[in-house]
């Protein structure tokens, strides 16, 4: 009954979205949501949820620097740096380099450098998060995504990238909505929307469960917790926040 229902819904919501997947089969949906639909989206909805979930964000990283290497100055990779919401998070002098696969968020992330003087920006590398060959081995004291595993080809070969880069006793951070309970309604709305989501943005997937990677993925310590972020008109509340140490 309940697989008859959301394959009814998920239809609906289908034929609501019909000129997007007809933009799509054209080949014109994903030049446009790339380079002017998703980043005027994501600098809007960065700034609500950075709102939600600051008090997480702080707690989070409030222990960055206790994994500075012998260099003596924070090392830090973000993969998926977006907009670059997560900076006024950093420690003064932390050096940064950034990556992603988009490079159209240039103007929110102008601003955001602007606006957080206290960090050293190094780099910007154009890259997916499973192959960052431009990052030398054991270069890095930390790496952080957040709200990136969601949308990664393949979340296995990202944690792989990860440890790679990091030092050893080096700390991979992570911020990532997923996968409801199965028996929650929540749940239930992840999978009506699943197809129609993914495809209008950019690839993001609802129903994932990254923390199974992650604990899997042979790092020395994890410290992992789910939480619930109180974004009510999204089906994105549950969320795994944490830090794993090579």
């Amino acid at each position: 009954m309940a697989e008859a229902a959301i394959l009814f819904l998920r239809v609906c919501v289908q034929l609501l979205a019909l000129p997007i997947y007809l933009l799509s089969f054209l080949g014109v949906w994903k030049p446009f949501g790339s380079k002017v639909f998703f980043p005027f989206f994501i600098e809007r909805f960065s700034e609500h949820y950075n709102q939600k979930t600051s008090v997480q964000k702080w707690e989070l990283f409030h222990n960055l620097r206790e994994f500075t290497g012998s260099s003596k100055v924070l090392r830090l990779l973000e993969i998926g740096t977006g907009t670059g919401t997560n900076f006024q998070f950093y420690p003064p002098g932390c050096r940064i380099t950034c990556s992603d696969t988009n490079s159209n968020f240039q103007r929110g992330l102008s601003k955001s450098m602007n606006q957080n003087q206290h960090l050293q920006f190094e780099h910007f590398l154009v890259a997916p998060a499973e192959n960052l060959n431009q990052v030398a081995d054991g270069s890095m004291d930390v790496v952080v995504c957040t709200l990136v595993l969601c949308s990664v080809q393949n979340v296995e070969d990202v944690l792989k990238e990860v440890k790679r880069v990091l030092r050893p006793g080096g700390a991979f951070y992570f911020l990532e909505h997923v996968a409801a309970d199965h028996s929650s309604w929540s749940y239930f709305w992840q999978q009506v929307l699943y197809p129609t989501w993914k495809l209008v943005f950019n690839g993001c997937c609802l129903t994932r469960e990254p923390w199974k990677e992650i604990e899997k993925a042979k790092f020395s310590e994890v410290k992992l917790r789910h939480i619930s972020v109180p974004l009510w008109w999204t089906p994105l509340e549950a969320h795994v926040i944490g830090y794993a140490v090579k």
